[in-house]
């Protein structure tokens, strides 16, 4: 064993005990959190027009502090555009995290001298904890790959502009700085598939140990490795051991995985986002990602069917049930206040406190009431294809209201890696797996009201193309596991072979 693994594993073992301390008085370090995000943001712009030095309690913050979303912040945001200080939290932002937004267009988070630590902090715990967990340091003996945005930074004024993942590139422990790859020339190719192909030729030669990513973009990253050298990835990188990955839900994933690999390997999920770092997976054999309760972040939590209403049940974390679908909504070192960042969760414990990533508020189908989310399908979709030798690239799926002929349906746009020899008995199975998840979905199915499920699949490539074709293509973007329209479903089109 190295110095650095035994280092490693000594320091994992502080960590992980000091973590106990919020784990195991999870309402008390909420509290505490929530005073000590008010008491500093006092002095802000937002903190005199929300009346913080009256807040008293977790009550009080609600009396004064609306829920809201990035329209909602916008003009705080303006004011930090022009210049200004203590907009939003004391000083300025050390940087702006420009990201995608449905309905705002490019939209920009700050990024503090508080909060930056916050993600930095968090990544490196998850992976200390799997240290301690497992025992298992191999992977500092080699080299590890993130594959992520250009670190390259624009200008917004006086403030610096990049891509979170981009952002913390900035931020690699020294520990790691020797063994990350790829290079920065390299992490610096705008064109995705370039710099892809300039990642494999890197990474060839090397002790490959960790490899990290957006699964969808990873695969790429493996599939090209296979072309190159026409071997599997596990033979390649004997030592590769463990990858992490963030952003969508892996299981679609892993059979294809699991083929590219050529065997398993150890897996990391977490739950990282612009607007702050959540959760990651602490427990390799338990659902669920622990929620960081001292992180720098408030969590509140609004029943799914609730929001949009005038008046929603806003929760803390003492008040939330297991099993019920929550919208998440944050208050952050940041200067995010009530903020809702769009994601849905449901808690599978509360000792301690894990949850699962259900969708997205935006991300379901509600054509015919029957509010289908992003859980709802992958879990189908897993369902449909255990113990087959079915093998899923990317899917996502649409409601057609007006078809040519016959009942409405949800259309499911797949693109196979390894198709079913029956693709109408393959949509059968799913439908019913889709039932199974959705009484809503079920009782329209058998009403009549819809026909079963039609699947469309999509020829090779054909998702990669689209995301290229609108400017998303790597990084960390993603495909929409669902949506209430069928703009995504329309302009896949030209990419499809049949129905069944």
């Amino acid at each position: 064993m190295s110095v650095k693994q035994l280092a490693a594993k000594l320091f994992a073992r502080y960590i992980v005990a000091k973590n106990k301390q919020w784990i195991n008085h999870p309402i008390a370090a909420q509290e505490k959190t929530l005073q000590q995000l008010v008491k500093k943001a006092q002095g802000t712009a937002f903190g005199k027009d929300h009346d913080f030095a009256k807040i008293t309690d977790y009550t009080t913050f609600k009396e004064r502090v609306p829920v809201r979303d990035y329209e909602g912040i916008r003009p705080y945001i303006e004011k930090i555009l022009a210049g200004e200080e203590d907009v939003l939290w004391p000083g300025k932002p050390l940087y702006l995290s420009k990201t995608s937004g449905t309905t705002s267009g490019a939209k920009y988070i700050p990024l503090t001298e508080d909060s930056m630590p916050t993600h930095i902090n968090a990544a490196r715990d998850a992976l200390l904890n799997y240290i301690d967990q497992t025992g298992n340091a191999q992977f500092l003996s080699g080299k590890q790959i993130f594959l992520q945005g250009s670190p390259k930074l624009d200008k917004k004024g006086t403030l610096n502009l990049g891509r979170l993942s981009g952002i913390v590139a900035h931020y690699v422990p020294s520990y790691l700085t020797k063994s990350r790859m790829p290079s920065w020339t390299t992490n610096c190719i705008d064109d995705w598939e370039q710099k892809v192909d300039a990642i494999v030729e890197e990474t060839l030669p090397e002790k490959m140990t960790l490899i990290s990513g957006i699964p969808s973009w990873v695969q790429m990253y493996f599939e090209r490795i296979q072309q190159k050298t026409g071997r599997s990835v596990g033979d390649v990188f004997p030592d590769f051991s463990l990858f992490v990955y963030g952003g969508v839900n892996f299981e679609p994933y892993r059979t294809v995985f699991k083929s590219l690999i050529g065997r398993q390997v150890d897996t990391i999920e977490l739950f990282p986002a612009s607007e702050g770092f959540f959760a990651y997976q602490d427990q390799r054999d338990k659902e669920g990602l622990l929620l960081l309760l001292n992180n720098g972040i408030f969590y509140e939590f609004i029943p799914v069917e609730e929001f949009g209403q005038e008046s929603p049940t806003r929760l803390s974390l003492g008040e939330v049930a297991l099993g019920v679908n929550y919208v998440l909504i944050l208050s952050t070192t940041a200067g995010l206040w009530g903020y809702n960042i769009g994601d849905t969760v449901k808690f599978v414990s509360k000792d301690p406190y894990r949850l699962v990533v259900t969708g997205r508020v935006k991300h379901f189908i509600s054509a015919f009431g029957e509010h289908v989310i992003g859980k709802e399908v992958e879990t189908a979709m897993k369902e449909a294809t255990r113990d087959t030798s079915i093998a899923v690239r990317e899917f996502t799926v649409a409601p057609q209201v007006n078809p040519a002929q016959g009942l409405p349906y949800h259309e499911w746009m797949i693109e196979f890696d390894t198709p079913p020899t029956d693709i109408t008995a393959f949509a059968a199975q799913l439908d019913q797996a889709m039932e199974a998840q959705n009484i809503y979905y079920q009782d329209l199915i058998q009403g009549k009201v819809l026909q079963p499920l039609v699947v469309t699949a999509v020829k090779k490539d054909g998702f990669k193309h689209y995301m290229k074709s609108i400017g998303k293509l790597g990084g960390q973007n993603k495909v929409p596991r669902l949506s209430n329209d069928r703009k995504i479903a329309d302009a896949l089109t030209q990419f499809n072979q049949h129905e069944a």
